[in-house]
């Protein structure tokens, strides 16, 4: 379940341009994740856009956060995405 979520926006892109999106996890939590996209037109460098949105693993039945957490392989893939600590954000 999405929990959160925002963009800022910096500046267009338009037809014919090909948009090209960045996906990173900010923060891994035991059942949730913080998730950090940034838009940018093909070729160029410049930050078009950037959005997060925070994510919390929940039980179907309660709908409240899984107290198991997310399950490893879940896990494994987020950690191959995570920003280290002390790297710098968009």
């Amino acid at each position: 379940m999405v929990v959160h979520s925002h963009s800022d926006y910096f500046r267009s892109i338009a037809f014919p341009a090909v948009a090209e999106l960045a996906l990173r996890a900010n923060k891994l939590g035991t059942s949730s994740v913080t998730y950090e996209i940034a838009l940018f037109e093909k070729g160029t460098d410049e930050v078009r856009a950037v959005g997060e949105f925070v994510q919390v693993f929940v039980d179907r039945a309660t709908g409240r956060p899984n107290p198991a957490g997310m399950n490893d392989v879940m896990r494994r893939g987020l950690e191959r995405i995570l920003v280290g600590q002390g790297q710098s954000r968009l």
